[in-house]
């Protein structure tokens, strides 16, 4: 009896120490955080710090406004960021209040007339984390941001045993331009959906919102155009080097577009014209004014090439081609090219700029072509790509046309960083992390002003650039400051606070495997992510 009765308050004993052990757990304090000291790029607008922390526990649940429905992409979206490193189960459930503690809350209210359609307040308690926005594009901005106020292990592919804390505060943001892009080049060398659908990943995590594909030129033509199938059956076979091409079946853009929009994200697909052409003229005679199929093209030079000006099949060929991708386009614009076509004179060229111009508004859409488009008469709402010539930008502006700002010497990725970096190259400068940081859209050539700029893009161009690999080498670490550069205005930013934000990144490249070029420009900081899984 006596044994029994020892053994009977052991059990009791234990039972307590479990449950006050598990009552303490619950009811744990909040970690003391700073959310001013957290590596955010782009920069946000305002931010406040409260000290304290929110735990997201393996019971919260992901809540977003019973009456919002289209939140659900969304809602879903962060769960499954959040689950493989987490761990947690990470329910989506409608609700129509604010939750309990311990939980996430993505809303929607009303639009304040003067701010952006991606503006997003993050209110962090130690109670709650409430995400509101008035369009979900501002949720998803919300949601990056989120992503990075946890440790750089959430990007890791398996569950990790860690809390996930993230500081308590007050952000508002919203960006400066509504156009922060980047270009890739899948034309002189070909890169999968697979391919585009990582890069498409990477711009989105910096709050980048335009894909500019560039989709054709003289070493391979990439996308299906069922009226004209020799462009990619013949055009699409091949790439610099003499390599094995590749081309995007309509089905597989689609796809494309498809998961670029679920990130919020515009594709505007380019099809450079005159110039750049070869592709076409190798695979279609007519298309060239002696009749004489042009040989496939594997090397790096340009200028060389051009569409026959003068002859109506070029633009029933143009208008098949503006149809078709029009049709698989969604978003408002068709890039054009129209650079480096030094073989077209130039009132050739002018007329021709003004009768494809005619074709992408036939189709419902609105011209983007590089700066050299301005000797064209311009709609107003057409775009010129400012790359080479400033007065070519200056020329757009007084016809009313915006431009979008993308400096060769400044902007472009596929710029070498220095005269040892083993790949891209020099024409235009070497572009270090800090020279593609320090410069602002406004301050750079005299007579552009806030009020004719569309936004900002970083276009990489693929002479040497032949892998995911090689993309990711040219684009981080720079890509993060072009990010910025369009978010957050040119008072908020300077490279002494911007390149400690950006070492901060380092060991979430490196959770996210990305291939980055370590800048000495930065004083990177030591990794602490434990899984390379």
């Amino acid at each position: 009896m006596l044994i029994q009765t020892k053994r009977n308050l052991v059990t009791i004993l234990l039972v307590a120490t479990l449950v006050i052990t598990f009552s303490c757990e619950q009811k744990r304090e909040a970690t003391s955080m700073d959310l001013s000291q957290i590596s955010l790029i782009p920069k946000p607008v305002s931010l406040e710090a409260t000290g304290s922390s929110f735990l997201l526990g393996e019971n919260a649940v992901i809540y977003y406004k019973n009456d919002q429905e289209q939140l659900l992409q969304e809602a879903n979206y962060l769960a499954e960021m959040l689950r493989p490193a987490t761990g947690f189960a990470l329910p989506v459930q409608t609700i129509d209040k604010d939750p309990e503690a311990g939980n996430i809350y993505l809303t929607l209210t009303s639009k304040d007339s003067h701010v952006s359609n991606e503006a997003y307040k993050l209110q962090i308690t130690e109670e709650l984390l409430k995400v509101s926005a008035s369009k979900q594009s501002g949720i998803f901005r919300a949601i990056q941001t989120i992503r990075q106020l946890l440790p750089a292990s959430i990007e890791l592919s398996e569950k990790q045993e860690q809390t996930w804390e993230i500081a308590s505060g007050t952000i508002m943001d919203y960006p400066e331009y509504e156009y922060r892009g980047a270009m890739l080049d899948v034309s002189r060398h070909f890169f999968d959906v697979a391919d585009v659908k990582t890069f498409i990943d990477h711009i989105a995590a910096y709050k980048m919102n335009v894909l500019h594909l560039h989709l054709s030129d003289d070493q391979g033509w990439r996308i299906e155009i069922k009226s004209w199938p020799n462009l990619t059956e013949h055009g699409g076979q091949t790439e610099v080097g003499g390599t094995p091409g590749g081309f995007y079946t309509q089905e597989q853009y689609a796809d494309i577009v498809s998961y670029a929009k679920e990130r919020h994200i515009m594709i505007i697909p380019e099809i450079d014209m005159p110039g750049h052409t070869n592709a076409a003229l190798a695979s279609y005679a007519e298309l060239n004014c002696d009749e004489k199929a042009r040989e496939l093209y594997t090397g790096t030079e340009v200028g060389f090439s051009s569409l026959c000006t003068d002859k109506e099949i070029t633009y029933k060929f143009i208008d098949d081609v503006i149809r078709e991708l029009a049709a698989m386009t969604p978003g408002p614009y068709i890039h054009i090219g129209g650079d480096e076509s030094h073989s077209t004179e130039l009132k050739d060229y002018i007329y021709f700029i003004d009768r494809v111009q005619d074709i992408v508004y036939k189709h419902g859409k609105q011209m983007i072509g590089w700066d050299e488009v301005r000797h064209a008469k311009l709609k107003p709402t057409s775009v010129a790509q400012f790359w080479a010539d400033a007065e070519n930008a200056l020329g757009a502006i007084e016809q009313n046309a915006m431009v979008i700002m993308s400096p060769a010497k400044k902007a472009y990725l596929d710029m070498q960083y220095d005269s040892i970096t083993p790949l891209g190259l020099h024409w235009a400068a070497y572009i270090e992390v800090d020279e593609g940081y320090n410069w602002d859209p406004v301050n750079y050539v005299d007579g552009i002003k806030r009020e004719h700029i569309l936004g900002v893009e970083a276009p990489l161009w693929s002479e040497t650039v032949k892998t995911m690999d090689d993309i990711e080498y040219m684009v981080f670490p720079r890509l993060p400051g072009y990010a910025e550069i369009g978010w957050t205005s040119g008072e908020l930013r300077n490279w002494d606070d911007y390149k400690v934000r950006l070492a901060g990144q380092k060991e979430r490249f490196k959770a996210l495997k990305i291939n980055y070029y370590p800048s000495v420009k930065v004083p990177w900081a030591e990794d602490s992510v434990t899984n390379e899984n």
